[in-house]
Parts: C-alpha cells; structure tokens; sequence
C-alpha cells in the first residue's frame, strides 16, 4: 500500500501553519469510523491525519490496530488528500509502520521519557519528526540541531486547564519549539500559540466531544471547531508574515 502524498515540504507548510489532526483513540476502538474521522479531519483543514501505534493495542484493547487497519488508514488518507502519521509507541509498533514507508514520525512525551532508545533510533532514520515535550524537564533539547527534528511545547495534563499553562511560551520563535501540541479545552489557547509565533498546532480531534469513552474526546476539537481554528490562525499568520 503507497502513500500518496508520501512527501511533504514541512517549511513550506509552516509558512502557512501546519495543521495536525490528533484523532488518536478517538475511534473508540470502532475502525469503521475511521473513515469519517479521516474525511472530517481533511475537510476541517488539517494536513496531517494523526494516529497512535502502540499504545492500548494488546489483545482485546481499544488501539489493536493492524496492518490490515493501518492499509485502510493510509487508502482513506489517500482518498481524502491528507497525510498520515502516527505516534510510535514501542519497537513492535516501529517494525510494523516500516513496512509502508512513513513520510514522518511523531514522538509523544511518554515515548521520550520513557523509551528513549527507540525515540532516538526514530530520530536516526532522517525522516521528518515531531517530538512533544511534556515530559522533558531538562534546559537541554533531547537530539542534537537539525532540519528534520520539530520540537512541540506540550503539558501533559489532560485536559489542560489554563491556570496549568503559566509556563506557556512567550514567543515561540524565540525558542527550541517551533509550534505547540494541544490538550487544553477549546481552539483558543492554539491561536494563542500561532499569534505567538508557533508554526505547528496539533490538537486532537473528535466527532463527539460528549463521548465518555476515553477522555480524548472533551479535550478534541469538533469538525466545526477544527475548521474555525485553522481559518483563523492561518489569517493570524498572514499578518505576521505581513509584520503586523
């Protein structure tokens, strides 16, 4: 199964805003719903299609997704002209998504703290990666300077309230993260982040904030909600560009 769109130029993507889709768990273990997820997600705006690899995907749990799923995954993110990612949980989960040369990887907080060996043998693959840090507590960046690693400020608390988020950036072009990922309540906190200078949001998504499955959900952004972040956090970032 190819990708599609299998590259990607993620500076030029930053220079609009580059938008990821966290529909993680969010399935609820339905895969059938994965192909609105994906849709909604493409149609609200976002050009990355987020997924966990990994994580809950043991006989019997919620994520028990295969490559049979991860094939479907990829044709519906094809359909739909949006790219697919996923967070990589552990070595299993690695060996599985090399099979269909990923354009990029994401690390999630838990990922680098707790298996950092595999974090840096993902880094050492020189594809584009994220990295979240919300559970990194030193000065130091984890990896070495490089054009294919992008920091995200992230509090690993979930939801995140606002008076949790009194560390939050200034001005993000002024330090090692070069955008934010998300798990506050609403869109307004990611704006805040893109008027202070972040070029990557990631917020999880949800067709149903109400769902009490996982508690994903009342942190995600609806469709509707989605759409109104990237439509005006794009035109927040043409004003910058513009020097406003």
């Amino acid at each position: 199964m190819k990708i599609k769109k299998n590259t990607f130029d993620v500076e030029e993507a930053m220079d609009r805003v580059l938008f990821i889709a966290e529909i993680g768990l969010n399935h609820n273990g339905n895969f059938g719903l994965l192909y609105e997820l994906i849709k909604q997600a493409s149609y609200s705006g976002a050009d990355i299609a987020k997924f966990q690899l990994g994580w809950r995907a043991n006989e019997g749990e919620i994520n028990q997704i295969n490559e049979d799923i991860i094939k479907h995954i990829i044709m519906c993110c094809n359909r739909f002209e949006i790219l697919p990612m996923f967070s990589i949980f552990n070595k299993t989960a690695l060996k599985l998504a090399n099979k269909f040369s990923m354009p990029c990887y994401k690390i999630a907080s838990r990922t680098l703290s707790d298996e950092f060996s595999l974090s840096k043998e993902i880094v050492e693959m020189n594809k584009p990666v994220f990295i979240s840090l919300g559970m990194w507590g030193e000065e130091k960046m984890p990896f070495p300077k490089s054009p294919k690693i992008f920091y995200l400020w992230c509090k690993s608390s979930y939801p995140a309230y606002p008076w949790e988020l009194t560390n939050f950036p200034k001005i993000f072009s002024n330090k090692n993260y070069i955008g934010y990922s998300d798990h506050s309540v609403g869109i307004d906190v990611p704006l805040l982040a893109i008027a202070r200078g972040a070029k990557v949001i990631e917020k999880h998504f949800t067709l149903d904030k109400s769902d009490i499955t996982i508690r994903d959900h009342a942190l995600s952004a609806t469709p509707d909600e989605f759409s109104t972040m990237v439509k005006i956090g794009r035109q927040i970032k043409l004003n910058l560009n513009l020097n406003v």
